[in-house]
């Protein structure tokens, strides 16, 4: 199989008393599209910046190519490509004369600059911008110039951290396409196919990536194909809206034996078949005079496998403890495992 992009040993960083990351085990195959989903503060950010060699680890090992983040810093940054989360571009300055200064830096041939930059810029459909002050540009722009920037210089691993954060739904599609692009054309690249990285707490980029590795509070607490993340959960889920949630929940229970739970403003329950469900459930509740507002019937998504792993969704984990009453019965399915 020959040497992973990205190799991970028992990764620790602690920053006083505060354990950013919790000694994870992590492995990354070349020309992967690998994917660290969670939710703000997780640890994504900080394992990105230790595997970028950004910042030591207190414990553990990591490599990257076959290189020590720690005894083989200035290799590794030469083989890889990084999009920051905050942007880092000099706005005064031309698209162009960006990566052009990046390229300085890199040392990239001179012989083959001019051409290499057309060619990124193209890939993410700035070349008609090129000439143009950076402040001018869209967030969606410069998040684009960015990825054009971080490929300059052909590297073999693109770290992207939460390359659309910030950006409209139609524009993050948009970022995701060229990534994509990165495996339908990896001659643009290089030699060698591109190995992508990236962070995400958008449950919907996760579909884009082969693997997924789930990040909560420092642990990966999963990790496998997205579709195959889903299939270990099993359930569909059932969300109503109700005029009583508390009657509902104890409905569920004396009625049918269900655990359920109120999340982002519905009652939700996992069950095996959802649609043959909905008519049983609406008898039961209405023998109880629980009025029902409306209901969905969802398959497993990557929220549900979070929640099914952490008992929260990434959005409550966000908002911090309490946010949500009552562990899910998809955890406690889980955890009975």
């Amino acid at each position: 199989m020959g040497t992973p992009a990205v190799a991970v040993r028992g990764l620790v960083k602690r920053y006083g008393a505060v354990e950013a990351v919790r000694g994870i085990d992590l492995e990354v195959a070349r020309g992967e599209t690998f994917g660290f989903l969670g939710p703000n503060g997780a640890g994504k950010s900080t394992t990105i910046n230790i595997l970028c060699t950004l910042v030591e680890p207190t414990d553990g090992h990591a490599e990257v190519v076959g290189l020590d983040v720690v005894r083989d810093r200035a290799a590794v940054r030469r083989r890889i490509g990084l999009v920051f989360q905050d942007p880092t571009l000099d706005a005064p300055m031309s698209g162009e004369q960006n990566l052009r200064f990046h390229q300085e830096l890199y040392g990239v041939d001179r012989r083959r600059a001019a051409a290499r930059r057309e060619e990124v810029l193209r890939m993410v459909g700035l070349w008609e911008r090129r000439g143009d002050e950076v402040r001018t540009y869209s967030g969606g722009m410069r998040r684009r110039l960015e990825i054009a920037r971080g490929l300059l210089h052909s590297p073999q691993v693109l770290f992207l951290d939460e390359p659309t954060i910030g950006l409209d739904p139609q524009t993050r599609g948009t970022i995701w396409d060229y990534v994509a692009e990165l495996h339908r054309n990896p001659q643009n690249q290089g030699d060698e196919e591109i190995t992508v990285f990236v962070t995400t707490h958008y449950m919907d980029e996760a579909e884009h990536c082969d693997r997924i590795a789930i990040m909560n509070e420092g642990r990966i607490v999963a990790l496998d194909t997205p579709d195959a993340l889903k299939a270990q959960v099993g359930a569909d889920r059932v969300a109503l809206t109700t005029d009583d949630d508390e009657a509902a929940l104890a409905a569920l229970r004396s009625e049918l034996g269900l655990e359920g739970a109120v999340r982002e403003g519905a009652v939700t329950v996992a069950v095996p078949d959802g649609a043959g469900f909905v008519p049983r459930l609406f008898d039961r509740l209405g023998h109880h005079g629980v009025g029902i507002r409306s209901v969905t019937v969802t398959r497993p998504s990557l929220d549900d496998v979070f929640l099914a792993h952490t008992g929260t969704t990434i959005r409550d984990a966000e908002a911090g403890p309490g946010a949500a009453r009552g562990l899910h019965p998809m955890a406690m399915r889980m955890r009975g495992r």
